[in-house]
């Protein structure tokens, strides 16, 4: 019997150029067991492609795929594409020389729309939804875990009397304030209105929690002029945090508010250039700067945008500094979830126009997310930094499958073109109503019942296995919360608890409850929603190891399979920009060789076979020896990087089967282990050979594949050893 397929998904940027180097190894050794490990081009390019009728869909197969009982996909991080980004990608595709049209950003007639609408299914977060067909399980293996403390990171003090802070709305016209909330009674049409004119529907079912809220654009530029001006008072650093990526339709539209009023009197004097040249505020500066280039008024614009950063504003945080790019450079640039742990990493501080770190006053307008953030900075100026050494850990059981809440909600986001009454009904019967105004962000997210059931699931599950507290984020006082909770003690009875320490909590509670673990070097389970999944598993590992890419992150699919998902791709920019220029890739590739060995338990907890388990087992054991022997990648050019950490944990690998109990595999793997050992000297020094050396792979965001292979394989004798398995 032929063992299952597992498909590596083929993505982009620093984790894309790693997979040509790793790859080749892992089908080496994998096909040795009988499994196989076939790619599937989910990248921005090949999304993009696929839009246009150029290349086949393969992320509506893999939509399929994970609805199979046997589904198995390895998930490395992909772009979530700005509207910059999707032009971009665009442009180099035409420079490729496929025939493509142009995004237009705002449409002249049906056939635009049309070419808009094809293009919109790749922006943002186009592919998490469609793959996260069950709740998520994210942790630091144990092994990971123990290396973080016995070789800690650093994290920097904060001062004392530190005046870092995070700012948010308070409940003041944001989304928590204005949310309401209903579980669906049956199946049903849900029609969104305004004003009695529809803008969407739906085809809601039994069960359904449903989630109407708006963000009152009136308040927010106040609240973003009052931080302002507090920002100036204590002489701190402006900074705002959003996650445009993900909630690619409200977070650009919150995003060009706030930078309309940082340089509301540039915005004020240029109002008619700006608008004759279509500038839109929602893209950022770098946009800006693009469609302002050969205006009579270029210079003038930007010495007003430069004169503004140097009067009476507060001091503005920086993206680059050594470049002059700012928060504003674009709405993708600032990511939450990557940014705030830098906030607390760096003891509060950012980094100013000259580079030198100062506190920041971090901006999260809504306050739903924004008062963990809160709690997490305020704990860190009363109690001090974290020790990475003794610090306990964050463990995370997230509700996100079948598109759940927020991240689900793009299709029913709008920016209202009128004041009035937004309804929403099913037939005759409102539901929710709310009083608007023009300009406003309304939503309306979902939450499926059946993934409701399977978050408590596997909340109790991972409680009774780790005998450590579980803490269900939910917020009575929040409207989607108090649904849920309702839920969750309904499916709770159905489990067995007895013993269990499992507690609800509202999200300032619950960060101080784990904090409190945290110092004492305890763990905590946190069960919650998508997008606080989202923060605190990229805030709390971040502060323990160093990066959240390094965390395990498992999601048993609803019906039966299993996806496993690689990390985070914050950096991975930065990662290309470095290669690109001396050929120097520091990306980390341990998350997947976690996911992997993941993905080869799964196919032998379903398919008895000795050679797998025998594999698995030797993957483990590279997986130690990488951590014992600290392979990671170094940061600097000339030290051993990315393709020096694949060859370690091949050499493991091999001298693992090498030693294994199943014969087979020992007699396959002896040699291979001998010679990697024996040549190691050799293929180190082929693989440092490149060091400092400018690399062209034929693209950004479609390389050139047998380029990238080349540039990514530099190494004859380490090539000749796996290609020969």
């Amino acid at each position: 019997m032929s063992l299952p397929k597992i498909i590596w998904s083929k993505i982009d940027e620093a984790p894309a150029l790693a997979t040509y180097s790793l790859l080749p190894i892992v089908n080496a050794f994998t096909q040795a067991a009988g499994v196989e490990v076939v790619e599937s081009d989910i990248s921005l390019a090949g999304r993009v492609l696929a839009a246009m009728g150029k290349a086949e869909d393969e992320l509506s197969k893999l939509g399929e795929v994970v609805l199979q009982p046997d589904g198995n996909i390895i998930k490395l991080p992909n772009i979530s594409a700005s509207v910059g980004q999707l032009k971009d990608c665009i442009a180099e595709l035409q420079g490729q020389g496929y025939d493509i049209p142009n995004y237009p950003e705002n449409p002249a007639n049906a056939e635009e729309e049309a070419i808009q609408a094809k293009y919109a299914g790749c922006l943002g977060s186009a592919v998490n939804p469609v793959l996260r067909e069950g709740n998520s399980d994210r942790r630091a293996a144990v092994a990971v875990k123990k290396f973080a403390q016995n070789n800690p990171h650093r994290l920097r003090a904060f001062s004392e009397n530190s005046k870092a802070r995070v700012a948010h709305m308070a409940g003041d016209g944001d989304f928590f304030s204005n949310e309401q909330s209903i579980t669906c009674g049956g199946d049903a049409k849900v029609t969104i209105a305004l004003n009695g004119k529809e803008l969407t529907s739906i085809d809601a079912i039994e069960g359904e929690v449903l989630d109407g809220t708006f963000m009152s654009i009136a308040k927010l530029r106040a609240f973003y002029k009052k931080t302002i001006e507090e920002a100036k008072a204590d002489d701190v650093i402006w900074s705002l945090h959003l996650k445009a990526t993900m909630m690619k339709i409200s977070d650009p539209i919150m995003f060009g508010h706030g930078f309309e009023v940082f340089f509301e009197d540039v915005f004020a004097k240029h109002a008619d250039t700006f608008a004759e040249l279509n500038v839109n505020p929602n893209m950022g500066m770098s946009d800006l700067e693009k469609k302002i280039a050969g205006h009579a008024k270029e210079a003038e614009i930007k010495a007003d945008f430069l004169a503004a950063l140097e009067s009476d504003s507060p001091k503005l945080a920086m993206v680059d500094s050594d470049k002059g790019t700012t928060n504003f450079n674009a709405s993708n640039d600032v990511i939450i979830d990557a940014s705030m742990p830098v906030v607390v990493r760096e003891g509060g501080k950012q980094w100013d126009r000259t580079g030198a770190a100062g506190e920041t006053v971090a901006v999260v307008p809504d306050s739903t997310y924004a008062m963990f953030h809160e709690e997490m900075v305020a704990d860190c100026v009363k109690n001090g930094q974290y020790d990475v050494s003794t610090m306990g850990a964050m463990q995370n059981i997230g509700l996100m499958a079948q598109k759940a809440e927020e991240y689900g909600s793009h299709p029913t986001t709008f920016e209202l073109e009128e004041a009035g009454t937004v309804t929403v009904s099913a037939g005759d019967k409102v539901l929710m109503s709310f009083e608007c105004e023009a300009g406003d962000i309304w939503r309306l997210a979902r939450t499926k019942d059946i993934p409701i059931r399977d978050w408590v699931r596997l909340t109790v599950e991972r409680t009774r296995l780790e005998g450590i507290p579980a803490i269900f984020w939910l917020d009575e006082n929040r409207a989607h919360d108090a649904e849920l909770i309702k839920k969750v003690n309904t499916y709770l009875a159905d489990h067995d608890t007895d013993g269990l320490d499992i507690q609800f909590m509202k999200v300032t509670d619950a960060t101080r409850f784990t904090n409190a673990r945290v110092r004492e070097g305890k763990n905590t389970i946190a069960a919650t929603g998508n997008v606080l999944r989202d923060h605190l598993t990229d805030m709390y590992p971040i502060l323990e190891l160093g990066t959240s890419a390094k965390m395990l992150s498992i999601v048993p699919l609803i019906a039966g399979g299993g996806l496993y998902e690689t990390g985070a791709g914050g950096s991975a920019p930065k990662h290309v920009d470095q290669f690109l220029a001396e050929g120097h890739l520091r990306w980390d590739s341990l998350g997947e060789f976690l996911a992997l060995a993941e993905s080869l338990r799964f196919i032998g907890n379903k398919h008895d076979d000795a050679k797998l388990a025998a594999l698995t087992a030797g993957l483990d054991a590279a997986n130690q020896g990488y951590l014992d022997n600290n392979k990671a990648p170094g940061r600097k050019c000339g030290e051993p990087d990315n393709k020096a950490s694949h060859f370690f944990v091949a050499q493991y690998w091999a001298n693992a089967l090498a030693e294994s109990d199943n014969a087979e595999l020992s007699a396959k793997f002896t040699p291979v282990a001998a010679a990697l050992t024996e040549n190691e000297d050799k293929i180190m020094a082929e693989l440092l050979a490149v060091a400092g050396t400018a690399q062209d792979v034929g693209g950004y965001f479609h390389p050139n594949d047998e380029m990238a292979s080349k540039a990514m394989r530099p190494s004859a004798t380490l090539n000749a050893i796996i290609d020969g398995i």
